[in-house]
């Protein structure tokens, strides 16, 4: 079930609130706590009822490993547990892939088995290796089972996270029914719902048709065709990704869960690594946690901390998905990580003086590095590297054409299409590109300049405009669900 759907908007989402609070005002926080676990089982197995088995599955089979860890915490056990959730993603995400590879390397012939990849299952995944880790630490308490079955199957940030930590969602669960409801939070977090939303079906759809346009028919991109395209993707997976996940917040606040921020304006960062601390935060607390500090971090010498980064990437250039496109955009991330580490180990303990030219570098280096994640992205939406190389190629050694008309009538919205008409610059020979250069700008300031969805909720607060404004996104927003995407993410 797709959060931009009408049967979540109009018919799952309040049916979900009803139930939740009728219970939890009966006084029955238990029954509430199982009726939402239901209602996250529904939800998930809407999309393929071998998807719900497959998690109830998951569940169950850590859970049972959380008992036995609790009791003894023996390291076997947990290193059993964990590899055999690596082992079940393994099959269902790398199978093919592995098996493709060994027939390219060997030359055999095995048949690839077409295997169904579960929707969610890399990030419903990683939250239960860090459940089971955590346990055999100790840093677990005992967690029954209808607590731990919502802590992984609650429905906001079950599909594409975040990647939810025990230690800020269980005491949540726990205290479910101790509290009236808030009605300001819930407030924001409607409202922060309709930005999501908006970012998703208004902005990355809008970018979207044009990537989709641009990866199809490389081959007939000019230069200027490709470098848009280049830069669309970038603004399309930013809007879609960090759309969805404002509003799992937003449905949580509604709900009286508070779930963790995943996005903070990545676009504004001057490096990539500030760029990792505001893109897909939880993933990279992840990989921090269970990954980098266990292969010992920044303790055992400069060069096996730089290895250390390097092999984080790569792994999470894998965990996006069985290619080896994934495999250059982690390391493209993680050579540009480990050269920007390098360089700020250099110059620690310098002053950075504020003026003009500071401010101007400050501006520069955000284009650049906005520029170089943006080409990272290439292999990130590419079928294969072939495919990457080639829009790479047009936008770096294209022929200097005409932009693509085909390319702008992807931007021709019929609602924006009236206003151009009404100013009579219909007819004007620019006409056809007028929107896509506004939607284009648009989306630049939104992702670069201007406040997030975040920020723009908090500066929302208590203003008639700003409850227009979100009851207009809002109207808007349904109205396009005819022409429903699912989210970027559901594929990894």
């Amino acid at each position: 079930m797709l959060f931009n759907s009408y049967i979540f908007v109009f018919i799952f989402f309040p049916l979900c609130l009803l139930g939740y609070y009728g219970l939890l005002q009966g006084k029955r926080p238990q029954a509430a706590k199982i009726f939402l676990t239901l209602m996250s089982f529904w939800f998930y197995g809407y999309f393929n009822l071998s998807y719900l088995l497959i998690m109830v599955g998951s569940i169950a089979f850590n859970y049972i490993f959380h008992l036995l860890l609790s009791k003894n915490q023996d390291k076997k056990l947990m290193i059993l547990a964990v590899a055999g959730d690596l082992g079940i993603l393994f099959y269902f995400k790398y199978f093919d892939f592995f098996l493709d590879t060994v027939n390219t390397v060997f030359q055999s012939s095995f048949a690839l088995r077409g295997i169904l990849l579960p929707l969610g299952i890399s990030f419903f995944t990683f939250q239960q290796i860090s459940f089971v880790v955590d346990t055999y630490r100790g840093e677990v308490q005992n967690c029954n089972l209808i607590d731990y079955a919502l802590f992984v199957s609650f429905f906001p940030q079950l599909i594409a996270g975040p990647i939810v930590n025990h230690s800020e969602m269980l005491p949540q669960f726990r205290k479910a029914g101790q509290e009236r409801v808030r009605w300001e939070r819930a407030a924001e977090g409607f409202g922060l719902f309709i930005l999501g939303m908006a970012k998703k079906v208004l902005i990355a759809d809008t970018f979207g048709a044009g990537v989709d346009y641009g990866y199809d028919n490389i081959a007939l991109l000019g230069r200027m065709d490709a470098v848009l395209v280049i830069v669309f993707y970038a603004l399309q997976l930013y809007f879609d990704f960090s759309g969805y996940c404002d509003m799992a917040r937003g449905i949580g606040k509604m709900l009286g869960i508070e779930i963790p921020v995943n996005f903070d304006s990545p676009y504004k960062a001057t490096n990539i690594v500030d760029f990792w601390k505001r893109w897909h935060i939880t993933l990279n607390r992840f990989f921090t946690k269970y990954v980098y500090i266990p292969l010992g971090g920044n303790r055992k010498g400069t060069a096996r901390m730089y290895l250390n980064l390097m092999i984080v990437f790569l792994l999470s250039g894998l965990w996006h998905g069985a290619g080896w496109n994934y495999l250059v955009w982690g390391a493209m991330h993680g050579v540009l990580y480990v050269v920007t580490r390098f360089w700020q180990r250099m110059i620690s303990g310098r002053g950075m003086i504020k003026d003009r030219r500071s401010r101007i570098m400050t501006f520069v280096s955000q284009i650049l590095l906005f520029a170089y994640v943006s080409i990272a992205w290439v292999y990130f939406r590419a079928q294969d590297i072939a495919q990457a190389n080639s829009l790479l190629m047009a936008a770096f050694q294209g022929k200097m054409q005409k932009l693509s008309l085909d390319l702008a009538e992807c931007f021709q919205l019929d609602e924006f299409w009236y206003v151009i008409k009404i100013l009579h610059l219909d007819n004007k020979a620019y006409s056809r590109y007028i929107l896509m250069g506004v939607i284009l700008t648009a989306g630049l300031y939104l992702a670069m300049a201007g406040p997030n969805a975040a920020q723009r909720m908090e500066q929302a607060k208590y203003r008639a405009g700003s409850a227009l404004v979100l009851a207009v996104l809002m109207v808007w927003s349904i109205l396009t669900f005819s022409g429903v995407s699912t989210f970027l993410y559901f594929n990894f």
